[in-house]
């Protein structure tokens, strides 16, 4: 059977008014070379979309993970997108472009990449989840509570198929290592890690029977270890699929319905809630956020898309935001206090480590 590889790649090449939205000849740009890409052949079909000031191209084609054409197709549509953000005097523009040259695939250039290769069920729904103004770990909380938490999941005490549990592939993105964990029989050990999504980042699901295969994928690049400086948040995306021995698209968005604090909002630095929104609420503009996620949903048959359908388009999601743009309130009042700024080791790449280092000289011990 030929597989299915479904990529989502995103780049922040440049945005209109600060940190806001892309313009839309840069979207434009970028479409029309990745459509260019789907009439040679390159990839079977694609989408494009955008949440706050970052650009996401949906592929789907038969090359597997890691492709060069792939990936270089997306590249090089990012940087066609980015000369038109620096001929209109874009803000930041080429921002997540840290390298000049193409190497093979896009990991540890700049953009986020998220892909999985698939066998499709004869119905194969999955969604894409579009994220601004936040971390890769800010997916952790969701996941959980959608591959292993049956007050979220009702499939996990009633459906036989979901019933076995699923397998967590976590990255420690300080040490660049992983480990493989098993639920429920290592939930709380897994609940020790995730906890901590500044460090410890959901890459993978996988379903415990190997026919089904992996469930869902996160990006985790980070930018700032990848510059070495602050460059901007990391703006994640995942892709999870659905129904018929995956959880259902209900239970998968009713993990949205926490509004759970994740960091980004203003300059990477701060604290805010992860509001779901529909694309018509994909700028971001208070404070540089609050930092939001979109929810696209989609069916996939022989490699060609059906949809998207704007899953957080729905009147269920007006409380969740309500209570999100509260929370929003409560935290924004703290200032330049925890918990609204990040802790101390997290803002090492910001300017206080240039506070500490004038302050030196003037730091006596405390006798």
């Amino acid at each position: 059977m030929v597989k299915t590889t479904i990529t989502v790649i995103k780049a922040d090449i440049g945005s209109v008014a600060g940190h806001v939205m892309p313009h839309e000849d840069v979207i434009k740009t970028v479409e029309e070379h990745v459509s260019k890409g789907a009439s040679e052949g390159v990839i079977i079909d694609y989408r494009v979309f955008h949440v706050g000031d970052d650009i996401f191209i949906l592929m789907t084609h038969d090359k597997g993970t890691d492709n060069p054409d792939v990936h270089g197709l997306a590249w090089e549509a990012f940087k066609k997108g980015a000369e038109v953000a620096k001929e209109l005097g874009l803000y930041a523009a080429g921002q997540d472009l840290l390298k000049d040259a193409f190497s093979g695939n896009v990991r540890g250039m700049g953009p986020g990449v998220a892909e999985m290769e698939i066998e499709e069920r004869p119905a194969e729904p999955f969604v894409v989840f579009g994220a601004d103004k936040t971390e890769p770990g800010a997916f952790n909380l969701p996941l959980f509570k959608i591959f292993a938490d049956p007050f979220n999941t009702a499939g996990l005490v009633i459906d036989p198929r979901l019933h076995v549990g699923f397998k967590f592939e976590v990255y420690d993105i300080i040490e660049n290592k992983r480990v493989i964990m098993s639920t429920p029989e290592e939930m709380y050990d897994l609940l020790a890690l995730i906890g901590h999504p500044g460090r410890y980042v959901i890459k993978r699901v996988y379903h415990k029977n190997e026919k089904l295969g992996i469930a869902a994928v996160v990006s985790t690049e980070k930018l700032n270890f990848i510059a070495g400086k602050y460059v901007g948040k990391d703006d994640p995306v995942a892709i999870v699929r659905a129904q018929s021995g995956f959880p259902a698209v209900g239970e998968i968005l009713e993990a949205f319905t926490i509004p759970h604090i994740v960091s980004g909002f203003m300059r990477g630095s701060h604290r805010g809630p992860l509001v779901p929104v529909p694309l018509r609420y994909a700028k971001v503009s208070r404070f540089d956020g609050p930092p939001r996620v979109v929810a696209l949903g989609f069916n996939v048959k022989n490699g060609r898309l059906i949809g998207p359908v704007d899953l957080f388009d729905d009147v269920a999601f007006d409380e969740v935001r309500r209570r999100a743009l509260m929370i929003t309130d409560i935290l924004r009042a703290h200032g330049p206090f925890e918990p609204e700024v990040l802790p101390l080791e997290e803002m090492e790449y910001t300017t206080l480590p240039k506070v500490l280092e004038a302050l030196k000289d003037r730091r006596e011990n405390i006798e």
